[in-house]
């Protein structure tokens, strides 16, 4: 694959604000980042290991029922934590996620945030794996090891494009699951701006610990007054708006709520957890961290309290 120089730049200036964020918010990226990523992602820990005697609180569902019997108390299996894991970014690449007010569209703050999370994997020493998609499957890298692996994940991200400029999130949902066999960690990064996923999600997540990733862009709120020719990058349609009258940004922000209320109800009955990620108008670093930091903590205090 060869990447345009545009692309390099940009690629370049990730990277650099990857070692940023490490170097200014080392506790960060260290303890949280890395060390969050390691404490709410844990192996299945399916490995068996050995019998011990049975203690009050002890989970009653691995008591060794043979072993028990034997000895006439009860004892439960241990097992040893999964270290490997396998982590897959799935990756909207419609033209949604191109377009925008921001200094960094939807697409390049996806890019941001993956490398980010990509990172925390290859310090854990896990695979890190990309399904790449806009209304069909667009590019598969299978999940690997290594530094390396890790960087080309960040280069595609950047330098892929879609083959359409629509939206189609449920045949990406349907290759990870008949693609990975075991239990991995699905990062489904997406605007969610179009509907008929949620069966396809479901499905997945009985499978994999699936996590949207939910970019949220500055024009779902209303823009300033005045006069405004939009253009809607997946239909081609445009339109002139009105943003003075107050009946069209009283009707924008209704609709706008109803399709968050809507997602979000979708993203519960398919029992997935949710980063929202909003995309700022300025290149702000620390807007990258934050989101991750604020999910990691969300887990990990959900975690203690199981």
């Amino acid at each position: 694959m060869t990447t345009a120089p545009d692309t390099e730049r940009e690629l370049k200036e990730l990277l650099e604000e990857v070692r940023r964020i490490d170097v200014l918010s080392r506790r960060i990226v260290n303890d949280v980042l890395a060390g969050g990523y390691s404490s709410v992602f844990r192996g299945a820990g399916l490995e068996f290991e050995s019998v011990r005697e049975y203690v009050d609180g002890d989970d009653p569902r691995k008591v060794d029922w043979n072993v028990t019997a034997r000895m006439g108390r009860p004892f439960v299996k241990t097992y040893v934590e999964e270290r490997e894991q396998t982590v897959l970014f799935l990756l909207d690449l419609s033209a949604s996620m191109t377009g925008g007010f921001s200094a960094w569209s939807a697409r390049q703050m996806a890019a941001r945030v993956a490398a980010c999370l990509a990172l925390a994997a290859v310090r854990n020493d896990d695979k890190v794996g990309l399904i790449a998609f806009s209304d069909t499957v667009d590019k598969y890298v299978p999940p690997k090891k290594g530094a390396a692996h890790g960087l080309r994940i960040v280069r595609d991200c950047l330098a892929l494009s879609g083959s359409s400029a629509r939206t189609d999130v449920a045949p990406a949902l349907e290759f990870a699951s008949r693609v990975v066999g075991r239990h991995a960690i699905v990062f489904l990064v997406s605007d969610f701006l179009a509907d008929g996923w949620q069966h396809a999600l479901s499905l997945c997540a009985r499978r994999h610990d699936v996590v949207a990733i939910r970019l949220l862009v500055p024009e779902l709120a209303p823009p300033g007054t005045g006069l405004l020719r939009v253009h809607d990058l997946e239909s081609g349609r445009q339109h002139v708006i009105d943003w003075r009258s107050r009946r069209v940004r009283a009707a924008y922000e209704d609709r706008v709520a109803e399709w968050r209320a809507r997602t979000d109800e979708q993203l519960r009955r398919a029992r997935v957890d949710v980063m929202d990620v909003p995309v700022p108008r300025t290149r702000d670093i620390d807007a990258v961290a934050r989101p991750i930091v604020r999910f990691f903590r969300m887990r990990a205090a959900r975690g203690a309290k199981r």
